[in-house]
């Protein structure tokens, strides 16, 4: 439930803040009767984000065996790639949203093209909902639906809520702080995923069982154990790991830090509109 709340508090800040510079560039330009389309377009993300979530925990459930198993782990795999990728993105585009996104709604309100009005909108919030979507799929194969779901829907509530505190109420929150925390601790989340996907590839005969297991550290933290759940959930523990699954996490690691050297820190900026 924790990882699902994190994930969906993220994905569904970044939301949030964009609807409002949306509806701040309208209220400031004096087009607030073009506001329907815009909600338009927010609600038909939504509903098309929470379709594709439900469609990948449903064909994840329907699987069995190596089909199952191949099926996750690409997936797992996937959720990793497109995660990691929207850290590094934010951070080198999170100054230019705001500026590049009432660019596209200038252009569409001076056209008269209502239609382009939804289009940005929708885009824009699409992108947050096929991440968040396809996450909380991958986050679902590691725990109980009904916890995943939970999770996202307090994630979601959390999110409307500092994203109308920022908005709506005028109060100052440290997103860049806020966005460097989450991010490593996605980052965290994701090295685990590559191991549990290097897992499942191995279940599934894809790739070889190469000395299982290097060590065994049930006696100190049992994987079936309480604390032993909760970082196999939140950091992909795994007691006794083969050596490839070993090698996928530090492999992982050492790209991330590569990364973030040849990019620099991580910090995130976020602006909000005057």
């Amino acid at each position: 439930m924790l990882i699902s709340l994190l994930l969906v508090l993220r994905e569904g800040l970044e939301a949030t803040l964009i609807v409002g510079i949306v509806f701040s560039f309208l209220r400031k330009s004096g087009q607030l009767s073009q506001a329907r389309y815009a909600w338009a377009g927010c609600l038909a993300a939504v509903a098309l984000s929470g379709l594709l979530a439900f469609g990948i925990n449903a064909i994840g459930t329907r699987l069995e065996g190596t089909a199952e198993q191949l099926f996750e782990g690409a997936t797992m795999l996937f959720a990793v790639a497109m995660l990691t990728w929207m850290i590094f993105w934010m951070r080198r585009q999170a100054r230019n949203i705001k500026g590049e996104l009432e660019g596209k709604l200038a252009l569409a309100l001076r056209g008269g093209h209502t239609l382009a009005l939804f289009g940005v909108t929708f885009f824009a919030l699409f992108r947050e909902g096929v991440e968040t979507a396809l996450l909380l799929g991958a986050a679902s194969f590691q725990a109980d639906g009904s916890a995943t779901l939970v999770g996202a829907l307090l994630g979601l509530a959390a999110a409307t809520v500092l994203g109308y505190l920022v908005y709506a109420a005028a109060v100052r929150l440290n997103l860049r702080l806020f966005f460097n925390i989450t991010s490593l601790l996605l980052l965290v989340f994701a090295a685990g995923l590559v191991t549990r996907s290097v897992h499942e590839f191995q279940e599934a005969g894809f790739l070889p069982l190469i000395i299982e297991p290097i060590w065994d550290l049930n006696p100190f933290v049992a994987g079936e154990s309480l604390l032993g759940q909760i970082l196999g959930t939140l950091a992909g523990y795994t007691p006794a790991p083969s050596l490839l699954e070993t090698i996928g996490y530090v492999g992982y690691w050492a790209a991330v830090l590569l990364g973030i050297r040849v990019s620099g820190a991580i910090p995130v900026r976020s602006s909000r509109p005057s």
